[in-house]
């Protein structure tokens, strides 16, 4: 069995051939800093289509503790960053994008507070830098909104960066769900947890893999996931709604035991309008339930690992392996690579 590592870096990668070079050495030298040789840096090709797969293969037959994952397909950064968890073995996991908006070297003050006792040491952001006016006031609403309709304390202004224990990650693994939202699971664990406010970094090269489009459909993620008041406001609107229904009819009766008629066609497709969008907003949004309810029922694969790699040698893992325990998935790794020796051309995690 291979030397289980005292640190495991994660870090899952969509298209970021330019940078990665320089977050793998920067993150090693990171990780070196705490752990010495005793650590692994996983990457995770998140269906990349440039030579980000390329890059980590080469990474890995240079760098002993470098391990690449490429998924089947792109899958997400949520269930990519699983991925890379899933095939991690280190009693202390770092989770960070590998864009260099989070300095690998804050690894440095998250180690020291997690001895004192934490079990997950997470990023706040102080100030986001390369960042457009519209991307802060739309991140700043989330975490507010999330913060006041969520059934757990979610802290704002934070994302997936995060040094968590082993016991955590376990925990973190076990949870089915597929519309997966990691801080918010993480957050929902428990344990002390304690923040380290830092400045994120604009972005080393490339652009943003977070589009309108992905960053409401993650919003959505996000509520549904982990509050129900969504479902209680329609309830609401609903009661409303019947409410000025009811008082409507009452007025149109009396308006009629004096003799007198109701007229206004506008005022009368006004309110038909009014109701129809409501009872619209209320099937929407229980549809957004609905709708995640049927993806859990299909039971699919969470993701799907194509190959691995490290040193010189490609293995492949099982389709059943993201529905493994913790144990077994550890144990598929291990027997992946059973006949490998680990390459010699690199010591010390350096990468140049």
């Amino acid at each position: 069995m291979a030397q289980v590592p005292f640190l495991s870096i994660v870090a899952p990668c969509h298209n970021e051939e330019e940078g990665l070079r320089e977050f793998c050495r920067r993150a090693a030298a990171a990780a070196y800093s705490v752990a010495g040789d005793a650590f692994e840096l996983i990457l995770v090709d998140d269906g990349s289509s440039d030579r980000t797969w390329e890059i980590i293969s080469d990474l890995a037959a240079d760098v002993p503790q470098v391990l690449g994952v490429r998924l089947l397909r792109n899958h997400g950064h949520q269930l990519a960053s699983t991925a890379g968890l899933s095939a991690s073995r280190g009693e202390r996991v770092l989770l960070i994008d590998a864009d260099l908006q989070d300095p690998p070297e804050l690894l440095l003050m998250m180690m020291p507070i997690m001895e004192r006792g934490a079990d997950v040491v997470y990023g706040q952001r102080t100030r986001r830098q390369g960042e457009t006016w519209f991307k802060q006031a739309s991140a700043s609403l989330f975490y507010r909104a999330l913060s006041k309709l969520a059934s757990v304390t979610i802290p704002r202004d934070t994302g997936d960066f995060r040094l968590m224990r082993r016991r955590v990650i376990d925990i973190l693994l076990a949870m089915p769900e597929r519309d997966r939202f990691i801080r918010g699971m993480v957050s929902w664990i428990g344990g002390r947890q304690v923040a380290l406010p830092y400045e994120r970094d604009a972005r080393f090269a490339g652009t943003t893999k977070y589009p309108l489009r992905k960053m409401i459909n993650f919003a959505l993620d996000a509520i549904t996931s982990f509050s129900t008041t969504p479902l209680r406001i329609s309830t609401w609107l609903g009661m409303m709604s019947a409410g000025v229904a009811i008082a409507l009819l009452v007025y149109t009766f009396v308006r009629w035991l004096e003799g007198e008629t109701v007229t206004g066609w506008s005022s009368i497709m006004a309110a038909v309008s009014a109701f129809s969008a409501i009872q619209l907003i209320c099937i929407g949004i229980i549809g957004e339930y609905l709708g995640r309810l049927v993806q859990e029922s299909k039971k699919r694969p969470m993701f799907m690992v194509e190959t691995i790699v490290r040193g010189s040698e490609q293995s492949e893992l099982s389709i059943a392996f993201s529905e493994m325990s913790a144990s077994d998935k550890r144990a598929a790794l291990d027997a992946a690579f059973a006949s490998e020796e680990p390459p010699r051309s690199q010591k010390n995690g350096r990468i140049g």
